[in-house]
């Protein structure tokens, strides 16, 4: 059985070892081609800036995962054509269908691409030109091939034309109108041509050649050779339509075992199925059993004393019954009550979250199909759908509460951590607390929570705009809690900026807590959201062009539950499965950055920390550094310090420290400017220095002087002042140490 799928990158291990197939039949069939460029196709998958198109990878693969053929198509989607760069069989295996197979699969993506047309090339088919026989007798049977599908070489043009007198055997462009029924136009061929020739053989064309090609095309409509191979009524042009990848969906088929009969516990069986009945009659999705996994993966984000609570407290239960915490006792770890029902409030955070007999089989369940759906995306998959209950995503490390008793969230995102940088992007009307908590203190997981504010909703206590992280989380958690009353339009304004800090972030995963309780008409909710809100979220995470796995977490309205549910995989299927939109990474531009200019307490171990972590300074420097801002913490602008402090997300990512030289009328020392590694190169350097200048300019001063090391290490550093309108001022030798002198820099401000 053959199977056609797409790659989107090298990130994952089964990926990893598809384009190693991939690079072996490349080897083995283009000799021609330079083993770097054969290198290169996972970081052209990863970075479609690399030849400004954006490359889509297919391979055909048996049961075994043996990959017999492969196509890399090139999309530019600014002029609106796609471009076949390779599709080829391994050797011994040109039989078979796997090369009209492929093709066919090239030919849907291009149309669901919105592109003009299909371009390609092939070499020529007469002795004239390419007069070696046994490539000519490959050359034709290609021609032959692709004119059933009425795709035909371009004429009347210079595009064969040799670079090099010694050049020969130069290539058609072939052109496959994809049964548009519309003529190629010669201002589109021409931009055409200048893409692919500037940017696929840069290093080879000429810029003289590449106009005089593009000049080349003179004829409106552009001339196609006319039918050679395959009689004009036997051209089979219209493009066939197929299945698309499917999203794998793994159900946890115990859940149902897991069933509060008391009135108004909302979180009920008839949950999952109200989902199931909407989504399967699609054929959007494809059913995996889930596989069993160890208790390793849920010790690691669970403390083994609250997993052994939980376990042993559900076994004692009587069946039938619940058990509702109703004392909260200080958690004391040396005096843990005896009683159950208080014992249950040292472990739970709510009083309307019970344990239940089939509470914990239930919930282990749930992760072994959070796992089982996990592990799909290292496989290659690039959407899989945990369809569990409980949900999880308040369940703390060792606390759970809001119906909630593993956190299937954190399991996925520390299970996929081993493999890549992880985001989990919280789209429940309440707080993802327990995914906060767990990471809160880590820089290798972000969280990000769109939630009503804690004011009014849901668990009350966490989930305010100025928890931002500890420790190295300083800056990875983002909470963006809304009011109560929120439409589709103003919560649209809360998730593009959710995305940007997942972009800023540059994460291979993302996890989604999938929450359809911002609904119209949700019990437990207050949002308004329709199911077109629902598909355009969808689609804007879809856009991200990343491996998505979605963890099912609350929605209570069982009426509309299913077609939600729809609604948001329809849209996160028409984005993601195309590989999301071509744009710039996140290098180019910080957002969340805010300036401040007073000191807040704990500045001075932020600053020292962010000396120490750009790892340039001495121990010396690193404590002066420190000692600056206590200084000015202790006497305010009397120290003769001021500062301007740069945070990301509530991350300390640069900041400055500048004074008045004392006994100078007009001049200022600017002591201190420091980046964080994660965004230098990104113009936060100059953004700090200017703010110095202008807040030293507002003083009246015309003079900033800045000291430095003639070490060669600091030969970035003298680069940068000099860049921003710096002049060397004098040089006094051995100043810091024999061989070390200092360099002092000057700017007159205007």
């Amino acid at each position: 059985m053959l199977r056609i799928r797409r790659i989107y990158d090298d990130i994952v291990p089964g990926n990893r070892e598809i384009l190693r197939q991939v690079r072996s039949i490349l080897r083995t069939r283009f000799s021609q081609i330079s083993a770097e460029e054969i290198e290169q196709i996972g970081e052209k998958l990863r970075n479609p800036f690399k030849q400004r198109f954006r490359c889509i990878l297919f391979v055909a693969e048996n049961l075994r995962r043996r990959v017999l053929g492969f196509a890399m198509l090139l999309h530019e989607p600014e002029i609106g054509f796609c471009y076949l760069d390779w599709i080829s069989t391994v050797r011994g295996f040109s039989g078979g269908g796997i090369g009209s197979a492929l093709y066919d699969r090239i030919r849907r993506e291009t149309v669901s691409l919105k592109a003009r047309g299909l371009f390609f090339e092939c070499l020529p088919d007469e002795y004239e030109g390419c007069p070696e026989e046994a490539l000519l007798k490959e050359n034709r049977a290609r021609l032959r091939f692709y004119e059933r599908y009425g795709a035909r070489p371009i004429v009347n043009t210079g595009y064969e034309l040799p670079i090099r007198p010694e050049d020969s055997c130069m290539p058609h462009l072939v052109f496959d109108g994809l049964d548009r029924g519309k003529p190629l136009r010669r201002r589109f061929a021409r931009q055409v041509v200048r893409a692919v020739l500037e940017r696929k053989y840069a290093d080879y064309c000429p810029a003289e050649y590449v106009e005089r090609v593009v000049r080349s095309f003179k004829d409106d409509p552009v001339h196609l050779r006319p039918h050679r191979y395959v009689k004009p009524e036997a051209v089979q042009a219209g493009v066939t339509t197929g299945p698309q990848e499917q999203i794998c969906i793994v159900i946890n088929e115990r859940h149902a075992i897991h069933h509060v009969h008391e009135r108004g516990y909302v979180e009920s069986p008839v949950r999952i199925r109200s989902i199931l009945d909407a989504l399967m009659p699609h054929g959007m999705f494809v059913d995996l059993p889930p596989r069993k996994f160890p208790d390793k993966h849920l010790l690691a984000v669970h403390a083994a004393e609250f997993v052994s609570y939980l376990r042993r407290a559900c076994q004692d239960v009587d069946e039938n019954k619940s058990l509702y915490p109703y004392v909260f006792p200080i958690r004391n770890k040396t005096r843990l009550p005896k009683e159950a029902s208080v014992l249950s409030g040292y472990y739970c955070i709510d009083t309307f979250t019970p344990i239940h007999r089939n509470a914990y089989p239930a919930a282990r369940r749930g992760v072994d199909c959070t796992l089982t759906a996990a592990g799909e995306l290292l496989d290659g998959r690039r959407i899989a759908y945990a369809l569990v209950r409980p949900p999880g995503h308040h369940a703390e490390r060792s606390a759970f509460g809001g119906f909630c008793y593993f956190n299937n969230c954190a399991v996925a995102a520390q299970f996929l951590s081993a493999y890549g940088r992880v985001a989990i992007l919280d789209i429940d009307y309440h707080h993802g607390n327990g995914q906060q908590q767990i990471f809160y203190q880590r820089n290798d997981v972000l969280t990000v929570s769109i939630h009503g504010h804690p004011s009014f909703a849901y668990p009350y206590f966490s989930g305010f705009a100025d928890e931002c992280g500890e420790g190295d989380g300083e800056g990875f958690n983002l909470n963006l809690p809304l009011p109560e009353a929120v439409d589709g339009n103003a919560y649209r304004k809360a998730l593009q900026r959710a995305l940007r800090r997942v972009v800023d972030f540059e994460a291979d995963f993302l996890v989604v807590a999938l929450g359809l309780d911002p609904a119209k008409g949700d019990p437990t909710g207050t949002w308004t959201l329709t199911g077109r809100d629902f598909q355009v979220n969808g689609r804007l995470i879809g856009d991200l062009g990343l491996s998505v796995l979605v963890i099912q977490e609350g929605g209570y309205r069982t009426r509309s539950l299913g077609p939600n549910a729809l609604a948001f995989f329809k849209g996160l299927a028409m984005a993601a499965l195309r590989g999301g939109d071509l744009h710039p990474s996140a290098a180019d531009t910080l957002h969340g950055l805010i300036l401040r200019f007073e000191l807040a307490p704990q500045d001075d171990e932020r600053i020292r920390s962010l000396v120490q972590i750009t790892g340039f300074f001495s121990e010396a420097e690193i404590m002066v550094a420190q000692e600056l801002a206590r200084e000015r913490m202790a006497k305010g602008p009397a120290s003769g310090y001021h500062f301007v402090m740069a945070e990301q997300y509530g991350r300390l990512v640069g900041y400055a420290c500048f004074g008045p030289i004392p006994g100078t009328a007009a001049s200022y020392d600017l002591y201190w400017i420091a980046v964080h590694p994660d965004v230098q190169g990104r113009r936060l350097g100059h953004r700090l220095i200017q703010e110095c200048e202008r807040l030293i300019g507002e003083s009246g001063a015309t003079r900033i002087y800045v000291e430095t090391s003639q070490r060669v290490q600091y030969a970035s550093t003298h680069a940068f002042y000099e860049n921003v309108g710096y002049h060397l001022e004098a040089v006094i030798e051995d100043f810091y140490a024999p061989g070390d002198g200092k360099a002092v820099y000057c700017k007159v401000l205007s």
